[in-house]
């Protein structure tokens, strides 16, 4: 080589060197740098080298790289650090040789940080800071105007946001849980993003597509994949479904409640057509007498209501419904609806009356759609008397008298039936619920006496005394008087008469007053009290006896019976004892003490005890003994022990 050659050579080699030695950051050929990774708001650790090669890191000087600038920010000197004013000056600090400690990170610190140590050789180390930040739960708007399937270009279905996110997330559309692809003329994604104040991104998403009516039911979402340092992360949205428009090709008609129906049901006939959204539709039903389709009135929605229903709403059916786009009308397949009825029901005679002895025949008539059954009920009783159309009634007597019912139903529809009700009348004098009454009262009280009569013709009442009456007329046979007064001594000696009386005749009870004494409430008054009503019951018969005085009997008997018993076991006590107290020699009599009992020997087997009672004699008679003697008339029920000497 010449010596220009050698001369060129050598001022390149010191030019290198020179360079290398003025230690000027980012001339000289930059190394990979070392990867650090951290979310934002936590603590980032960047260390000046790997720790195996670290030298002496007592003099050191770290910058921050940002668009190929580098900056100094911290410096290191005999191992004690000290921070240049700027952005990082409140959160940078010195962890052990060659650490520096980054808190709260933020997005816009993702860049390359520079550490150049200068002792003992000039080194310096990169490093690259890599910031994450979890976006917010994605929310998403389906298009709430609907999308009709006879647009020529894919429409807006929904709109996702995923808010504060860091890097961008990536987003994936799906239907019905399986992914959209960007696909021409049928699906298309526009996706855009927003840089916030903070340094993190908004993402906006659109999804368009070209909708079908199969499509009616499809259910969208969309989810955001993103990075942390923990790895690959995803968030999905709620699912949507969109309206989608499409033109009918059925129209239908539907009866609600289903199957047979019957007068007085709430029924509803409505129209249903397959297309979104639902056309306007109109009802028709047939006229009997032209045959032709009459429009009833209906609402817009196709629904007509009959409340209650009746026969003449029976018929032939039809909806029309109108297409707005295609302006097509369709017509739905004709509906026979057929309502069961029952006619009003029809008695012969109307007003059923006869003479006792005589026959009476009531007759029932009624018309229906379907199959009729006939039964006749007491009205009184609700007793089934006949099942038929026909009731017959042979010797009339006056309990025949009364309201009957005939209930025609159809057994095929249940709880379709309708009932008519007739009073037979037998004619006849008044008769009267009973023809003498004995009423406890007291006296100078007010009290209610009642009467009741019934006849036909219904009969009147009047009293034989001044009183307030009033009549209640139990039905067209039956009448119930009653008659407010004052207990008076008058009243008491006299008593009370009521008379009914019609064109076939009269009838008449008498009332007789008792007045209410201690005797007639003793032993136990409160269990007589009810003698002291003021109210007579229409049904009391005079010669009916008091339920207090056969209570005051029968507690009368019991307490003679239970003191029978105990005298026959005191008795026998006694003699038991006494018998004892012979047989051993030990009962002593006279002043002695020591003498025995002597009997005649008539007597030897005989015990006379002294029986003294306040019963009554015909109560004494439970005490004679087992032979069945009887006591002399003047006899008192007593009896004695004869103790001889």
């Amino acid at each position: 080589m010449d010596l220009p050659g050698l001369l060129c050579a050598f001022l390149l080699v010191v030019c290198c060197c020179c360079r290398r030695a003025t230690g000027v950051p980012g001339e000289a050929e930059q190394p990979t740098p070392e990867l650090v990774e951290v979310e934002v708001g936590n603590t980032a650790l960047l260390r000046c080298g790997p720790s195996h090669s670290l030298g002496n890191l007592s003099h050191v000087d770290w910058f921050s790289v940002y668009k190929e600038k580098p900056t100094l920010i911290f410096r290191v000197r005999q191992g004690q650090g000290q921070s240049e004013p700027g952005e990082y000056q409140h959160r940078l600090s010195l962890q052990g040789p060659g650490a520096l400690a980054l808190t709260q990170v933020m997005p816009h610190d993702e860049r390359i940080f520079l550490c150049q140590s200068k002792r003992p050789l000039s080194q310096e180390h990169r490093i690259q800071l890599h910031v994450f930040k979890a976006p917010e739960e994605p929310t998403i708007q389906a298009s709430a105007l609907g999308i009709s399937v006879n647009s020529r270009e894919p429409e807006e279905v929904a709109t996702c946001i995923g808010r504060n996110g860091y890097p961008v997330p990536q987003v994936i559309w799906y239907k019905n849980r399986l992914p959209l692809m960007e696909e021409k003329n049928r699906v298309h994604i526009q996706s855009s993003q927003i840089v916030e104040s903070s340094g993190l991104y908004t993402l906006k998403s659109v999804l368009k597509v070209q909708l079908v009516k199969e499509d009616k039911d499809a259910r969208f979402y969309c989810e955001l994949s993103y990075r942390l340092p923990s790895g690959n992360h995803m968030k999905e949205s709620r699912e949507v479904t969109v309206p989608v428009f499409y033109p009918a090709e059925k129209v239908w008609l539907e009866v609600e409640p289903a199957g047979m129906l019957k007068e007085g049901d709430r029924v509803e006939i409505r129209c249903l057509a397959d297309g979104n959204p639902t056309p306007p539709f109109s009802i028709y039903k047939q006229n009997p007498s032209t045959r032709e389709m009459e429009e009833e009135r209906s609402t817009d929605n196709g629904l007509l209501v009959l409340e209650p229903a009746q026969k003449q709403h029976s018929g032939l059916y039809e909806c029309q419904g109108l297409d707005l786009e295609t302006m097509i009308p369709l017509l739905s397949e004709p509906q026979e609806l057929l309502v069961n009825y029952v006619s009003d029901v029809d008695v012969s005679p109307a007003a059923p009356a006869g003479q006792e002895g005589s026959s009476l025949t009531l007759t029932c008539k009624a018309e229906s759609n379907q199959a009729l059954e006939f039964q006749w009920l007491r009205e009184k009783t609700g007793q089934v008397l006949e099942k038929g159309s026909v009731l017959h009634f042979d010797h009339l007597k006056r309990e025949i008298g009364g309201g009957y019912r005939c209930v025609a139903s159809v057994p095929s529809v249940p709880g379709l039936n309708r009932t008519q009700l007739v009073n037979v009348a037998i004619f006849g004098p008044p008769w009267m619920a009973s023809k003498k009454r004995k009423v406890w009262v007291k006296e100078n009280t007010m009290l209610n006496l009642s009467c009741e009569a019934s006849g036909h013709p219904r009969p009147t009442i009047s009293w034989d005394i001044n009183g307030t009456a009033s009549e209640e007329y139990q039905d067209s046979q039956r009448v119930l008087s009653t008659l407010n007064v004052l207990v008076t001594p008058e009243l008491l000696e006299r008593g009370a008469e009521c008379t009914a009386s019609n064109s076939l005749g009269r009838n008449s009870t008498i009332i007789i007053l008792e007045l209410v004494s201690l005797t007639t409430l003793a032993p136990d008054s409160s269990k007589t009290a009810g003698l002291s009503t003021s109210t007579a019951s229409p049904h009391a018969r005079a010669n009916s006896t008091s339920t207090e005085k056969k209570l005051r009997e029968q507690e009368s008997k019991g307490v003679v019976i239970v003191a029978v018993i105990v005298c026959i076991l005191v008795l026998a006590v006694l003699g038991a004892v006494l018998y004892f107290l012979y047989k051993k020699g030990k009962l002593l009599c006279g002043r002695s003490g020591k003498q025995e009992i002597t009997l005649p020997p008539s007597h030897k087997s005989e015990f006379v005890v002294e029986v003294k009672s306040d019963k009554l004699p015909e109560e004494m008679g439970l005490l004679q003994g087992s032979s069945g003697d009887k006591r002399a008339p003047g006899d008192q029920g007593e009896k004695y022990i004869d103790l001889r000497h």
